[in-house]
């Protein structure tokens, strides 16, 4: 009697530990597992080589892993439904397993073109959930509640065996070039892989993440005290059930050692409980485009639509994406960022608000170059984070960053900005966050002529922080507002203020005090308790 074949669907989960799809599929007999480059995605706008890069690292370190459990990694270039109509031409198979993905426009118009194939077919769809967000979502009430249910879970145990049909044709990793992908990548990434995911964990937990709520704001120690896990998150090469279990068994130890050996291990605790806590906020983010998939491509808080749109100024937007903006900490982070494909939430929110108040940009082309250039990129957290960071949410608090002030808090000794901007290497410090201020005699002795070695600046910063105010308040002030913040905050608000975990060295209510202006408005108390957190990275 011949067993019915089951097809594993893989698309952000690129492991074999806690995968829910493949066990279920395992258990029940021959397996494909299957995983599909669509052109439509890697020519959408999003991803480019260094994502292509990572993914197939996962894939190759996948893919010998099957292989020592008796399996293949099967691997298809095409597009959705057509890739599974003849896959099923081919060799019959009797459902479809995957995990839930909250993606793009592009994925969650492909989802559907499957789910109408797959319904055509009378075949089933099985989708897991790995985020702890919810499908079919009305409101916030009791969401965190199952969200906690969801990591307490046991995690899914490593399939033993996986039997795969034979004379399937298993298909090679497509080249960057037949997918429409520039060559061109940067030489520092992190690499993909569920071993290089675990890797990073245990580094963190064991040694790492000791310092990490003090240093998590700065790009001069972020890089080495946060998780970095958020690439892996991101493309599943680990899940976030697995991060938080790990996170709770480290705290358990931490407090055994405390009552037993008397050791001072409380920066541990609090860099473990900030961390802890955002992992929550990541799932919160994503559950809003989740709920919303628009969110994309339009304001949250409809009331704000018209404001930037018309002014849409492209020669801002260039100098702000070359890091040519005459602001050494914004030009600073540019290029850490083409660099490395990651920097830490505060500088990502620093680049966002500078584009959004004192370029006076629309969100939606600045999230999709950002996009490109987060190796980690989750549209789930990437476009809500875009529009809050540029005052379009309605219930989040206005925050403007002073380039100059965040150079003095993050940078105080000059040594970041110096690295990736060596034209200022000899600009002492007292002038580095505002170099156009030196004599030019100054200029000539520092070997940094303003307008030839470096950019005069692109705006002044004071008079475009006064101009951005007066225009987002004017809006935000309105009945319409409070009456739009309100509906806004019933479907997508937090209601748990014990989540709430402000940034090392701020306000009890955030980081307002590394802001150049943080001003609440809206429509009470409750509606804007959502803090001002990492969501971007996951740090």
């Amino acid at each position: 009697m011949n067993v019915p074949v089951q097809l594993v669907w893989l698309k952000r989960d690129l492991r074999l530990r806690d995968h829910r799809p493949l066990a279920e599929a395992a258990r029940r007999g021959p397996v494909i597992v299957l995983y599909v480059f669509e052109p439509s995605l890697w020519q959408s706008g999003h991803l480019d080589r260094t994502h292509y890069e990572f993914v197939a690292q996962s894939l190759r370190e996948l893919g010998n892993a099957l292989a020592a459990l008796g399996g293949r990694l099967m691997i298809r270039c095409g597009e959705f439904p057509e890739v599974l109509a003849d896959l099923f031409a081919r060799q019959p198979f009797e459902a479809i397993f995957s995990h839930q993905e909250t993606g793009d426009g592009v994925t969650h118009a492909r989802d559907r073109r499957v789910l109408g194939w797959s319904r055509r077919q009378g075949m089933v769809w099985y989708q897991f959930p790995q985020h702890g967000v919810v499908r079919g979502l009305r409101d916030r009430a009791g969401w965190s509640s199952s969200w906690q249910r969801l990591m307490r879970q046991p995690v899914v145990e490593t399939v033993a065996a996986v039997d795969t049909p034979p004379g399937l044709g298993w298909g090679e990793i497509p080249t960057p070039e037949s997918l429409g992908i520039p060559t061109a990548i940067p030489g520092t990434l992190q690499l993909g892989g569920e071993s290089q995911a675990h890797c990073h964990l245990a580094s963190f937990l064991g040694e790492r993440g000791k310092d990490y709520r003090r240093s998590l704001s700065s790009p001069m120690t972020a890089a080495e005290h946060g998780s970095r896990l958020s690439p892996y998150l991101a493309w599943g090469n680990l899940s976030i059930r697995q991060v938080h279990q790990a996170v709770c068994q480290r705290q358990k130890q931490l407090l055994e050692i405390k009552a037993q050996e008397r050791v001072a291990v409380q920066p541990w605790l609090d860099s473990l409980r900030s961390f802890g806590s955002r992992l929550i906020w990541h799932c919160h983010f994503i559950q809003k485009l989740e709920s919303e998939p628009e969110l994309e491509f339009r304001n949250l808080c409809r009331v704000y639509d018209g404001l930037r749109e018309d002014d849409f100024d492209q020669e801002r937007f260039e100098r702000w994406r070359l890091g040519e903006t005459g602001y050494p900490m914004i030009d600073a982070c540019m290029h850490y960022l083409q660099q490395h494909r990651w920097i830490n939430f505060r500088m990502r929110a620093m680049l966002m608000s500078f584009a959004a108040y004192q370029l006076w940009l629309h969100w939606r082309l600045p999230a999709l170059w950002l996009a490109r250039n987060f190796l980690d990129f989750e549209a789930g957290i990437h476009y809500p984070q875009c529009q809050m960071q540029s005052g379009v949410t309605g219930i989040n608090s206005i925050r403007i960053y002073s380039a100059r002030k965040q150079l003095q808090d993050q940078d105080p000794t000059g040594s970041f900005v110096k690295a990736y901007l060596p034209q200022l290497a000899h600009v002492p410090l007292n002038h580095l966050a505002e170099p156009w201020r030196m004599s030019l005699d100054e200029q000539q002795r520092y070997g940094c002529l303003i307008g030839r070695d470096y950019p005069s600046p692109i705006v002044e910063e004071r008079a475009a922080i006064e101009l951005a105010k007066r225009r987002i308040y004017a809006v935000r002030r309105t009945p319409a507002a409070c009456l739009a913040a309100q509906a806004v905050y019933l479907r997508h608000g937090s209601r748990q203020s014990r989540f709430r975990d402000p940034l090392p060295g701020s306000a009890s209510s955030g980081p307002a005090s590394s802001s150049a202006v943080s001003a609440r408005a809206g429509v009470g108390h409750h509606d804007l308790r959502q803090p001002f957190l990492p969501g971007f990275d996951d740090e």
